[in-house]
């Protein structure tokens, strides 16, 4: 298990961040996953990667903590070096913000999980591919088809 920690750790926690935005949280869901890993180690199959089984029980956790919660997040504090922008200019990019939000969200599961680990979460295409089953070009090809629907106002228009 240590070299499954080893190979998958920064995966999973990348995983979590991109989730949770929060890395406290990311860490302490990481550890998590791995100890629920160990637990149920004799039920994998190996009908998928160790990744892809891993960032399962890693979105598990994290819903169930979102559950617990009752899905009410706490706004992040503000620094003091942050320079605050008007009223306005605070409304327009709260605004903005929220519609790509509300676009992304409208986005087929799939779409939506290659725009939040990548956008979000940081994660490269290989790794996106690895935690979705799929090939790093298939996280690339999706990603840009994704970028171009959201552009578009989340519609496929042709060209």
């Amino acid at each position: 298990m240590d070299e499954v920690y080893r190979r998958h750790a920064q995966t999973v926690y990348k995983f979590l961040l991109s989730r949770t935005h929060d890395p406290g949280l990311a860490e302490e869901l990481t550890q998590e996953t791995f100890y629920q890993a160990v637990r149920s180690a004799d039920r994998f199959d190996g009908g998928c990667k160790v990744s892809v089984w891993l960032c399962q029980i890693a979105k598990h956790l994290w819903y169930q903590h979102l559950r617990k919660r009752g899905r009410e997040s706490p706004l992040p504090e503000e620094t003091a070096e942050a320079p605050v922008p008007s009223a306005e200019e605070g409304l327009l990019e709260r605004e903005g913000t929220l519609d790509l939000l509300r676009l992304i969200h409208g986005l087929p599961e799939e779409q939506r999980e290659v725009v939040y680990l990548r956008a979000f979460g940081a994660l490269s295409f290989r790794e996106i591919g690895d935690v979705m089953g799929r090939t790093e070009t298939w996280a690339r090809v999706t990603f840009y088809r994704t970028k171009e629907k959201l552009r578009n106002g989340g519609t496929d228009h042709e060209k």
